[in-house]
């Protein structure tokens, strides 16, 4: 039985994206931990230009959002796709195309970045003609993807194809809109926008990069994993439409509250604050519907490790859509923006909730990709506190930080002077950074005991059976 479903399935596009997000993960912490160790010790710049912070740090977030991310979304999203929709993808060619694609882009990133060639977008820092290939690449995933469902042997659409589904349509809307600009030669080109405007359009996208590519989509990942390894239907299936529509609906019209405080009219960051507060309702409905899909399970966790991390992901993720919305209000954005504690928030949900939902993801799939056994469930198990140290270490360090930051910063004597100079602040933040530096190491030793554990599981499959 097993084997007509692989013959049934393209589960090799999968196992080829669920490789290379393994390879990309221990890439993208690689690159920020050697990041957060510069700027605890400057001196690890080497005077060198190629690898200054100014240049690696993009690639950083690029290989974590994009590289290792966006292959764990190719990947779960083919993988839920045509099992929720007993068919296998639409076309070998644009699955093929789209491996190929997403790869020549990261390799063009790790060329270019290096190099100082950005246009200097956050997000976004991709020259011309690298977007334009980013742009056809999520062409054909989009038409593969549709292709797939509309072909479905089973009438209803599992939500977790719709959480899909709307990632990759907004995505694509958010790269094309924000990314129009006027080639000068083959590296650089004119933004299409000007001032404030083009401020607006590059928060509008990078706020809903963030909600779309490493929510949305990682919503729908939720949706079929923790009730695939907890055995159990998901708690409320009517909860989960509601919290959909909710939070596609309000999540694009949040990104002005970054620009709190700017040239942008103070109706629209408002605006945008009013609807990032709306979102902690819808945010924390998909929370509490993940975690009480364990109903009757809750023994599970116990001595699943692989639920664990897809557990601990919600926890994190309720946390960080609770602390974004508090950030977007403006007396708390006054203390809070510039500092470490954006930093300390970006990282609760991107290694908390991102990273560890897609850990989870990548154990369960693997084995059943492979029809084999994973190599260790003790190595898991040492991957996960690996990684919950490590993001704890990380979050508190910033946070702590952060504040302390913005405080030292607004400190007034009686004169009216300031209390504290730059320099006294970046002193004051040195044993921090020290911290989250060592929290990052922590989390990458995690990331390389996850990717010894994989090897050894895929180069054993032959000798060692899935069990019946």
């Amino acid at each position: 039985m097993q084997q007509s479903v692989t013959q049934e399935y393209d589960y090799t596009i999968v196992k080829l994206f669920s490789v290379m997000a393994v390879v990309y993960a221990i890439v993208g912490f690689l690159v920020g931990d050697l990041l957060a160790w510069q700027l605890t010790f400057p001196e690890l710049n080497f005077d060198i230009p190629y690898i200054s912070f100014g240049r690696l740090r993009p690639l950083h977030t690029s290989a974590v959002i994009f590289a290792f991310g966006g292959s764990v979304l190719f990947a779960t999203s083919y993988y839920v796709v045509q099992r929720t929709s007993k068919v296998r993808l639409f076309s070998n060619f644009l699955s093929w195309f789209t491996f190929a694609g997403w790869n020549l882009t990261v390799l063009a990133v790790v060329i270019t970045y290096p190099l100082g060639l950005s246009q200097g977008k956050e997000y976004a820092e991709p020259i011309w003609p690298i977007d334009i290939l980013i742009t056809i690449t999520w062409v054909a995933y989009f038409i593969n993807f549709v292709g797939t469902l509309a072909r479905r042997k089973e009438r209803h659409i599992y939500v977790a194809n719709w959480f899909y589904l709307a990632f990759i349509i907004t995505v694509a809307m958010l790269h094309i809109v924000n990314n129009i600009a006027i080639p000068v030669n083959m590296t650089d080109s004119y933004s299409a926008y000007a001032g404030v405007q083009d401020a607006m359009i590059q928060w509008w996208y990078g706020h809903n990069a963030v909600g779309f590519f490493l929510t949305a989509a990682f919503l729908g990942l939720m949706y079929y994993f923790i009730p695939k390894q907890a055995e159990r239907p998901v708690y409320s299936y009517r909860l989960s439409i509601v919290h959909f529509w909710a939070i596609i609906f309000l999540y694009i019209w949040a990104g002005p509250h970054h620009l709190h405080y700017t040239a942008l009219p103070d109706w629209a960051s408002t605006l945008g604050a009013t609807f990032s507060i709306m979102l902690l309702l819808p945010s924390w409905g998909g929370m509490i519907n993940g975690i009480m899909t364990l109903s009757g399970a809750w023994h599970k966790v116990r001595t699943d490790p692989i639920l664990r991390f897809l557990i601990i992901s919600l926890s994190f993720y309720g946390m960080s859509t609770f602390e974004g919305p508090m950030m977007s209000i403006k007396s708390v954005n006054a203390l809070s923006h510039y500092t470490d504690w954006t930093i300390g928030h970006v990282h609760s949900g991107a290694l908390g909730w991102v990273a560890m939902v897609s850990f989870g993801a990548l154990y369960h799939m693997i084995p059943r990709l492979w029809n084999t056994k994973i190599h260790s469930v003790g190595l898991i198990n040492v991957h996960f506190w690996l990684s919950t140290i490590g993001i704890v270490l990380y979050i508190t360090a910033m946070w702590i930080s952060g504040v302390m930051q913005g405080l030292m910063w607004r400190a007034y004597d009686d004169y009216g002077n300031l209390v504290y100079s730059f320099a006294e602040t970046v002193e004051a933040m040195h044993p921090y950074y020290f911290i989250r530096s060592v929290g990052g190491l922590v989390f990458l030793l995690g990331g390389l005991v996850m990717a010894y554990n994989v090897f050894m599981t895929i180069r054993n499959a032959n000798k060692v059976p899935a069990a019946a």
